[in-house]
């Protein structure tokens, strides 16, 4: 039992720091658990994972993306027509997040991947302070609030990459904290989401889920007759639906969008836009949260909570439609089903004594959950200060050599940049990376190529009965490619291919009259002192 005098000495200590957080500079000054949490995510799963900040490159579309914001950046104008393919050189491209790609070329000519990974993390971490914070303000239990924060960005972090996608993960937990206080209490700030609607748009085509969202909830609302309440959403629906038409390609945007998500093709074959398998850490989580919300949402509608109830079945079948949606997910349910565990919760431990476990929990949480409704100063004074330090973290140079072939790649560069080149889309976007005037089969831009190209694609790499053929009719003279992959193997025992290195994890191949050709310029060279050209 904790003695009287121990709790009279604390109560003046108490009293003199909420005292303090009267002042707002002291509020500023004086970190909050919300700030302590933004800092947890970012060094617990960026500083402290498997790779390090290398990890947030372990997807190539973040080369082309730089190397696409350069060119806009130096053209003063978005790409219409393609830029990096000899498959489909020059056929209509939307850039449609060629906002993104102009953030991430002005970060890498300031400070190189390094600020590239560096904004990566601080978008995930805020993602996450958001969710919590969120879910603080709404009075949830804050034991509650941190299981389901915890599991929520662990199921999301299958999508925690330098990619552009990261600003929907920001952006919607944003939007969704707007709505939800204006749900509680109406202000002015709802309409906020139009302009963001308009920036999320040029960034990212995840700004449906946006429209989505005040969609449900208009319809929600009028479900639970606040008449006033649909009206409002429905205008707010209306209002972010008519911005987004202001991007570059205007409504054939939304068009190519809607061919995009509806290709057999594209979810029959890119990993990104099939189901869920529930094997992994990350999609066990979303398992976890994906149950309690449905059983969540029984409950809500049983309240005559619709808003909330639709978006638990609405987000939940797109999860389970597509994995690329699963962190979406998170960031719409997750509060409503905080709310819900923590109802349940406070019933179960309403009678219990003060001096019991559950008494102590609520006590704890009671006092912590004010620290999770504010923040202050240092969340962006350890961002700046991690923009200037260099050392002792490894900051990356390149992408990471586990995933990417980066010493093939510089130490035969006559082999492979510059030359019709076939690799898989993934270590394509790399070669766009190295060098921007590469030109290549295929690439990370799913929706450019389709069906045609990616059946190429597959066909070839997966050693089907006509790969010889395609390979001769798009002209290929090297070949790299991962040493477990089916063409690899066939490859070895064509006499018109000739293994130049064998890394254990990449293997380049070159056709034989290549290899003639450059040992012949290779001689004349040496004879001229100069090129061929010199004769």
């Amino acid at each position: 039992m904790t003695h009287p005098q121990a709790i009279a000495a604390a109560a003046p200590d108490k009293v003199q720091i909420e005292d303090l957080l009267q002042r707002r500079w002291m509020r500023l000054l004086i970190p909050s658990f919300s700030d302590l949490f933004f800092l947890a995510i970012l060094v617990w799963v960026f500083a402290a994972g498997k790779f390090g900040w290398k990890g947030l490159l372990g997807d190539g579309d973040a080369g082309w993306h730089i190397r696409t914001g350069q060119w806009i950046l130096a053209h003063h104008a978005v790409p219409h027509r393609d830029l990096y393919s000899f498959s489909k050189a020059g056929a209509p491209w939307y850039a449609w997040e060629w906002l993104s790609d102009v953030i991430y070329a002005l970060l890498f000519g300031w400070a190189g991947l390094k600020a590239v990974v560096l904004m990566a993390a601080v978008v995930c971490a805020a993602f996450a302070t958001i969710l919590i914070r969120r879910m603080a303000a709404g009075g949830t239990h804050i034991l509650v609030a941190l299981l389901v924060a915890l599991a929520g960005e662990g199921a999301a972090s299958i999508h925690f990459l330098a990619r552009p996608h990261i600003f929907t993960l920001l952006l919607i937990s944003l939007s969704m904290w707007i709505i939800e206080a204006d749900r509680r209490n109406q202000t002015r700030w709802i309409w906020a989401l139009i302009p963001i609607a308009l920036v999320w748009t040029n960034l990212h085509g995840g700004f449906l889920a946006l429209i989505a969202v005040a969609g449900l909830t208009a319809a929600g609302s009028a479900a639970e007759r606040r008449w006033r309440g649909a009206v409002r959403y429905a205008a707010v629906t209306c209002g972010c639906a008519a911005v987004s038409l202001v991007n570059p390609y205007g409504i054939q945007l939304h068009r190519h969008v809607e061919e995009y998500l509806r290709s057999d093709w594209i979810r029959n074959w890119i990993q990104e836009f099939q189901s869920p398998i529930f094997r992994g850490e990350s999609m066990l989580q979303f398992e976890a949260l994906m149950f309690l919300g449905l059983i969540a949402a029984g409950m809500m509608f049983r309240r005559r909570q619709m808003v909330e109830g639709l978006w638990v079945l609405f987000f939940a079948h797109e999860a389970l439609s597509s994995v690329r949606h699963v962190p979406v997910f998170v960031a719409v349910c997750a509060p409503a089903i905080a709310a819900n565990l923590s109802d349940w919760y406070r019933g179960w431990t309403a009678r219990v004594k003060k001096n019991s476990l559950p008494g102590i929990l609520n006590q704890i949480a009671e006092d912590a959950a004010r620290g999770f409704r504010r923040g202050s100063v240092w969340p962006a004074v350890a961002v700046i200060v991690l923009a200037f330090l260099n050392r002792p973290i490894p900051w990356p140079q390149d992408f990471p050599e586990e995933i990417f072939p980066v010493k093939l790649v510089h130490d035969h560069p006559a082999e492979i940049l510059n030359a019709r080149t076939l690799t898989t889309d993934q270590w394509a976007d790399y070669l766009i990376f190295v060098n921007p005037n590469q030109k290549v089969f295929i690439d990370g831009r799913s929706d450019f190529y389709g069906r045609e190209i990616g059946d190429s694609y597959l066909h070839m790499t997966g050693g089907r009965w006509d790969w010889e053929q395609i390979l001769d009719q798009f002209g290929f003279r090297s070949a790299l490619l991962p040493v477990e992959m089916p063409l690899a193997q066939l490859l070895k025992t064509d006499p018109k291919w000739q293994i130049v290195e064998d890394d254990g994890k990449a293997i380049l191949f070159v056709r034989k009259a290549e290899v003639g050709e450059r040992q012949t310029q290779a001689g004349l060279q040496d004879r001229t002192g100069g090129s061929p050209s010199a004769l």
